[in-house]
């Protein structure tokens, strides 16, 4: 029976990096983990095992080191478009690269006045949360591609939520709810619409970053949930509507359940304030908004 190789590629998983700028007493701190892929002529590498267009791993490691000394990391998204670029443009063998990264937050300890005549204000650091800011590139030597967004932002309305008007049949148990708890863990990517070909100058990406996030948080708070469904759809139009440079979002929302405990063993009225927060099973609605007319991006792999 004969074979074919199919889409095949290799790369660097999880290199992590943390670059510290100092600014005399004040230091500046970006924690990264980056992975890489790269695509392009490697059937021999699989086919007869010969390496010659095949990029080490290790050398990409390396080189997400040295470009953190060389170049700093102004953002994770210019950080990223710096790498794709250079490994499509070095290599004669890589038609594509991917890079994705992950930034940790962190914030900056507020210091007493006997710490900061010691000089610890301007050093010391505490992680935040549990939120990371992600971001996407994709280079295939004409275009980018850039999704930032953020993962594991949980957020949660203990009212203005309702679960009705469903289909039942012979197995569905669930009650209706006109007032409950809707808790989620937002994961969100919003696609730029410019691509490096002429069409103006990079966009700003913390400013955008920033502004995206506010909106989500908005936009959840302030609609009144019909559905899960409904609130992704709004969080997405809002970033679309309040940011110009966005042409599409996609958003994971796992639906944090939150059951009403059964208290009237106790000779209790469970008034929509006790709940059992359940972590698993769990609904996963997902979802895709797009700015009318915009062009489709780069497929991913």
């Amino acid at each position: 029976m004969a074979t074919v190789l199919g889409p095949a590629g290799h790369g660097k998983a999880e290199t992590r990096v943390v670059r510290v700028t100092r600014d005399g007493a004040t230091h500046h701190l970006k924690d990264l983990n980056v992975s890489i892929a790269l695509a392009g002529d490697l059937e021999q590498t699989y086919l007869t095992g010969d390496n010659t267009g095949v990029l080490p791993t290790d050398t990409m490691k390396n080189t997400v080191y040295a470009f953190a000394k060389e170049h700093g990391i102004p953002s994770a998204e210019a950080f990223a478009l710096r790498l794709a670029r250079h490994f499509v443009t070095s290599q004669p063998s890589v038609r594509r690269a991917s890079v994705r990264v992950e930034e940790y937050a962190w914030e900056r300890i507020t210091a007493d006045s006997r710490s900061a005549a010691r000089g610890g204000a301007g050093h010391s650091f505490v992680r935040q949360g549990r939120q990371v800011r992600v971001c996407r590139v994709t280079d295939d030597g004409q275009r980018y591609q850039v999704l930032s967004g953020l993962s594991g932002l949980t957020v949660l309305n203990s009212t203005d939520s309702e679960f009705r008007g469903y289909p039942r049949d012979r197995y569905t148990t669930l009650a209706e709810a006109s007032d409950r708890v809707l808790a989620t863990e937002v994961n969100a990517l919003w696609r730029y619409g410019w691509t490096g070909e002429g069409d103006g100058p990079e966009p700003a990406w913390d400013a955008v970053h920033a502004r995206a996030t506010q909106d989500l948080l908005e936009a959840f708070a302030e609609t009144y949930s019909h559905s899960l469904q409904q609130t992704l759809y709004r969080m997405g139009a809002q970033v679309i509507e309040n940011n110009p440079s966005v042409d599409e979002v996609r958003l994971s929302l796992p639906n944090k359940h939150h059951f009403l405990v059964d208290l009237e063993p106790f000779g209790l009225k469970n008034d929509n304030e006790v709940y059992f927060a359940a972590d698993r099973p769990y609904g996963l609605i997902e979802g895709t908004v797009l700015r009318e007319g915009a062009e489709a991006g780069i497929p991913e792999e």
